[in-house]
């Protein structure tokens, strides 16, 4: 029998008279059913995290810690269970699910450490000047269906850490694992501190324009993030916006064949190319780029699609029919241009479960629609370039700038070609890096504002100053 899941709002589970289904990418059977949550909700929720606000504000930094790291315990006590849920929801292989799980209570723990100290600006004989940070107040965030654990704490801990409350709404696509922790911390945190609540698409605008909210923390895509800018304005709502990005992997002519060819292939194909930060367009120098380009398909033959909940596993199905026909049309087009193919390529859209066969192109042009947009699937294109300057210029002539990568062997030089990269993170020598206490955001039309660190915690806070005239009454 499948399962009902709640919603939690001040502090209790709640359901709907209306539910929504929650399908399997792999099987494309139901799995769980969830609150079809509307504006009643909505406004149930809202007031909870008002009414928690005004005491959740005056807690002190040691209070929020103990909280936030009692949500890192019970989803670390609850991994085997809630990874294997995660599966069955995003399509995602058992062993990339444990990474977001475990993943996500390192998150937790480590964002609670932090902290935001006053700042002395002035502090002489005429005055005292400090600036201090407060909560915003009641947060409205919004999760995506490629991570949604991760997305869901790195909103909900900020928040809370930072003194605010918070109503969040998960992906459609994929809420039980996120209700499920919701029904573990219900006891853990102060009721109406986190309120978790689902319902269809037509729920985010609700939260975007709900005058009792006074931040939105979104991640999705850059048109989506357009929409949530305009509706915040009406009322000049905060907003953090983590959005698209088509980053660009630059791999120079030193680089080791041998060793990279795995990691490149995985800097793509992770969670079937479904990560925002995933390598979308990889720059390959020409002195290397038939013998990269072949180790690459090679490794390709060697990795499993399938069911994630299946032992060897490697690519999971797309997570959604609407995404599956997204990847598909792209594929198709670049087949109905001639472009080569080194993998993959032939979908069958007949069969069960949303499955895109392992893709890779052989040198398309800069323009062609593989290239040009952002895939969130599992293909790879592979171009050729000939000077590291043709490659900067090419890998920065996109309106995204979320993150990209340089692999060489000489550091130094990696470097020299990160700093020329218009994104927010480069890597180099490496892929997919995430640090909680390092700033993660993107440029141009990836995103405003950054989430991990003390300046994705400054989001959630407005700064302060106080002044004292000291001499005033002498």
């Amino acid at each position: 029998m499948t399962k009902t899941y709640s919603n939690l709002i001040d502090g209790e589970l709640v359901t709907t008279a209306g539910t929504m289904d929650v399908i399997n990418p792999a099987t494309e059977e139901v799995v769980g059913q969830v609150p079809s949550a509307g504006q009643d909700e909505l406004d149930r929720a809202v007031a909870a995290a008002r009414r928690a606000f005004q005491s959740w504000k005056k807690t002190t930094p040691e209070e929020r810690q103990k909280v936030v790291q009692g949500i890192a315990a019970t989803i670390k006590e609850n991994a085997d269970e809630l990874f294997r849920l995660l599966t069955s929801e995003q399509g995602k292989p058992h062993n990339q699910a444990q990474q977001e799980i475990y993943g996500a209570a390192g998150l937790a723990a480590a964002q609670s450490t932090l902290r935001l100290e006053d700042v002395i600006n002035q502090d002489d004989d005429t005055r005292l000047s400090r600036t201090r940070r407060v909560p915003v107040g009641v947060v409205g965030g919004i999760v995506p269906w490629n991570f949604p654990i991760m997305m869901a704490i790195q909103k909900i801990v900020p928040a809370l850490v930072a003194g605010c409350t918070i109503v969040l709404k998960p992906s459609p696509f994929t809420p039980l694992t996120t209700l499920r922790i919701a029904e573990l911390i219900k006891d853990v945190v102060p009721a109406g501190t986190v309120n978790i609540i689902t319902g269809p698409d037509e729920l985010g605008p609700m939260i975007t324009s709900h005058p009792g909210i006074d931040k939105i923390t979104f991640t999705g895509s850059t048109a989506t993030g357009k929409k949530i800018m305009e509706g915040a304005s009406k009322d000049l709502k905060r907003i953090t916006l983590e959005l698209g990005g088509n980053d660009a992997s630059i791999v120079l002519a030193d680089a080791d064949v041998e060793k990279v060819a795995e990691q490149l292939f995985w800097s793509s194909f992770s969670n079937a190319g479904q990560v925002c930060i995933a390598a979308k367009r990889i720059y390959i120098h020409e002195d290397i780029y038939d013998d990269l380009s072949k180790a690459i398909a090679a490794y390709a033959k060697t990795v499993k699609v399938g069911d994630g909940a299946q032992q060897g596993t490697g690519v999971g199905p797309i997570q959604n029919k609407k995404q599956f026909e997204r990847v598909c049309e792209l594929i198709q087009d670049a087949k109905d241009q001639g472009y080569q193919f080194l993998a993959g390529g032939d979908v069958d859209p007949s069969g069960t479960g949303y499955y895109v066969p392992i893709t890779i192109l052989d040198n398309p042009p800069e323009d062609a629609r593989i290239v040009a947009e952002e895939q969130f699937g599992p293909v790879m294109p592979l171009m050729k370039f000939a000077t590291v300057d043709e490659a900067i210029e090419r890998a920065n002539a996109s309106e995204y700038g979320l993150a990209g990568a340089v692999w060489t062997a000489d550091a130094e030089q990696g470097v020299a070609v990160a700093e020329r990269m218009e994104t927010g993170t480069v890597w180099v020598n490496e892929f997919m890096h995430l640090s909680p206490f390092a700033p993660f955001g993107g440029h141009k039309q990836s995103g405003i504002g950054a989430e991990y660190g003390i300046d994705g915690l400054k989001e959630f806070t407005y700064p302060q100053v106080i002044t004292i005239k000291r001499d005033a009454f002498a």
